[in-house]
């Protein structure tokens, strides 16, 4: 009798490698009515969004950092006047121009004060407010969304990467995967596989849903290049967005910088570029469809650190981007950045709660209706006023 130990021994040899297992690495599949498309990026490490969206114009930023975010004299592209694009974004000018990008410079969760990556991503996916342990949060507020669509089907929305998103977590269906997952099995394998484990609910499903998905991909589904995992998950998000899936989550690590940050952080703002355009050039005409949100935990502190970084802080910048998206423009209030008007006297003072951008999104794009929203997607959540993020 072959041994599940022999099995997954085997199975490497016959092409489905431990690394893509469905149960060592994970994304979420599942569907909703209608054409549009709604993506979401979680920028893990808190994106320094100051020097992503440098408001040169302020004439405080000169005091606060001495290497970062300067403005058009130092690489970065004039927006309106007082903000600048990073030169890492440099490759969305076109976006902008065409009124495709967007962002919201001085938004936050809930969460204040403790500065932890971990509790701040928990809180950021969870949706939720401080009335909640984050021990208890369990659901995404995604998952929560595919519950209040009426048809909403298993193909609707998926998350994409090497571990399970708690922001698609939750009592709607869903299905795991990751695109590095090379699952070239031949019949007899496949028939195999499922004798084996034909007895085990946990692996029997897992390996099921595995073939399901890889029977479903589009045959010319091209291959990364080592390094390229951000440029395959959005190319593995584009083909399922351009089927029956209608919302895509995935996240992209490596914004915590407190270091060096003139160095690492154009190659991260570069890899986010890259996505973003990837996305537009893989969906075609589904773009005019899009909606894409980039978001991260919290922001960074406004001042310069000495390793020529920024530390954990509280306001962060929300990016949208997509043909759905009326952009060309900031979106929300700019607090300034004068001692008396920082957060702590340390942070950007964040103006408004970014789960309204979602929620304003979800509202216009799928037609939730906002006591909904409000009450049980974003528990505790005041929308407030229509930023219009969507055309």
């Amino acid at each position: 009798m072959l041994s599940r130990r022999l099995f997954l021994k085997s199975t490497a040899l016959i092409g489905c490698s431990a690394a893509a297992h469905p149960l060592l690495s994970s994304a979420t599949f599942a569907a909703a009515p209608g054409d549009n498309r709604l993506v979401v990026i979680i920028l893990r490490g808190a994106m320094d969004g100051l020097d992503a969206f440098q408001p040169y114009g302020d004439p405080a930023l000169r005091g606060l950092r001495q290497t970062l975010s300067l403005g058009p004299d130092h690489g970065a592209t004039d927006l309106d006047g007082f903000f600048a694009l990073h030169r890492g974004l440099s490759e969305l000018m076109p976006l902008w121009q065409a009124g495709q990008l967007a962002f919201a410079p001085a938004v936050s969760t809930p969460y204040r004060d403790k500065r932890s990556h971990f509790d701040g991503q928990t809180m950021l996916e969870a949706g939720t407010g401080t009335d909640l342990n984050l021990d208890a949060q369990q659901d995404g507020w995604l998952n929560r969304l595919l519950q209040a669509m009426p048809g909403q089907a298993s193909e609707t929305a998926y998350s994409v990467g090497v571990s399970q998103m708690r922001i698609l977590q939750g009592q709607a269906p869903a299905k795991s995967w990751t695109p590095k997952a090379q699952m070239d099995l031949s019949p007899q394998a496949e028939q195999l596989l499922t004798r084996i484990y034909h007895d085990d609910p946990l692996f029997r499903d897992a390996s099921a849903q595995a073939m399901e998905i890889v029977a479903s991909l589009s045959p010319d589904l091209a291959t990364g290049k080592p390094g390229q995992d951000h440029l395959e998950i959005a190319r593995f998000a584009a083909d399922r967005l351009n089927g029956q899936t209608r919302i895509a989550s995935f996240s992209i690590g490596g914004w915590d910088t407190h270091a060096g940050q003139a160095g690492s952080l154009p190659r991260m703002l570069g890899r986010l570029a890259d996505t973003i355009l990837t996305l537009k050039a893989d969906l075609g005409a589904n773009w005019a469809r899009t909606t894409v949100m980039a978001m991260t935990e919290f922001g960074r502190t406004v001042r310069e650190n000495g390793s020529a970084g920024t530390d954990h802080g509280t306001g962060g910048t929300l990016l949208a981007a997509g043909g759905a998206v009326r952009g060309g423009r900031m979106m929300g209030d700019w607090p300034g950045l004068a001692e008396d008007d920082l957060y702590d006297g340390r942070d950007l003072m964040p103006l408004r709660d970014i789960r309204a951008y979602a929620a304003w999104a979800m509202h216009a794009k799928f037609g939730i209706d906002r006591a909904t929203l409000e009450g049980s997607v974003f528990p505790g959540l005041d929308m407030g006023s229509d930023p219009r993020m969507t055309a």
